[in-house]
């Protein structure tokens, strides 16, 4: 008679329970978790520390409201202008994305990925701290895609190298997809369209520069199947239908 598999409980790992709450992303979670900041029924809590339902789990010797709430997902896009910085708090002062979201009770929102300061439009935010690290995780190869206006003609064998693939300083990159935006030009300016399935630093801008190619304007216009919507402006967010929310999660296996 074959054997049946050994059954495994019902606790989770607590970076994974804090996450799905919005706390904050399941790596920033591992690093409260390795100073020392969150403890489990009296007792510190150590990388790879699983948590049933009936835990007792503190975050800064406060005790986390684990309710009915932490199964409800909600997703928020943001039109980021120029300017902001994605950070909650910023030593200069800068205006950063988090100043402009609705206040979110018992939770906080969680950013999917970032734009730098000098990149426009689509940003999601989530209360449920998994989905986004799922979302950015690359495993997944989610789609983002950009608008950008570069200055001057750009041949055709430099738009095959960034298809084909092309060597940063952090490994090889390639846009997915590169279309000209046609009917867009202004002057010495062209548009085109180009998509990513990965979220590194600076990414788009660090592609376009490796050919010399000079990025005069960057907007993010599409997440996974998340578009910008025209009627938002910029600085404003709007909320995602449930449905929506269930596309996300069905993506990436939640």
């Amino acid at each position: 008679m074959k054997k049946l598999p050994h059954k495994k409980s019902d606790s989770e790992k607590i970076q994974k329970v804090l996450a799905r709450l919005g706390l904050a992303s399941r790596r920033e979670i591992e690093k409260w978790i390795a100073s020392g900041r969150i403890s489990v029924d009296g007792k510190v809590a150590k990388l790879g520390c699983r948590v049933n339902a009936h835990a007792k789990i503190f975050v800064d010797n406060r005790l986390v409201q684990r309710n009915s709430s932490e199964s409800v997902t909600r997703v928020i896009i943001y039109h980021k202008p120029v300017g902001e910085v994605c950070t909650r708090s910023d030593e200069k002062n800068r205006k950063t994305v988090f100043a402009s979201l609705p206040l979110l009770r018992g939770a906080r929102w969680v950013m999917v990925g970032r734009l730098d300061i000098s990149t426009a439009g689509l940003l999601l935010f989530t209360n449920n701290g998994e989905l986004a690290n799922r979302l950015m995780h690359p495993s997944f190869e989610i789609e983002r895609e950009y608008a950008v206006r570069v200055l001057g003609e750009v041949s055709h064998d430099v738009l095959d190298r960034l298809k084909r693939g092309v060597k940063l300083e952090d490994g090889m990159a390639r846009f997915a997809k590169i279309r000209r935006a046609r009917g867009k030009e202004q002057g010495a300016n062209q548009w085109y369209h180009v998509v990513l399935r990965e979220g590194r630093n600076r990414e788009v801008r660090r592609l376009w520069e490796s050919q010399g190619v000079k990025v005069s304007k960057l907007l993010r216009v599409r997440f996974d199947g998340v578009k910008l919507p025209r009627s938002l402006p910029r600085g404003q967010w709007a909320e995602l239908r449930d449905r929506e929310v269930k596309k996300l999660l069905d993506r990436v296996g939640l």
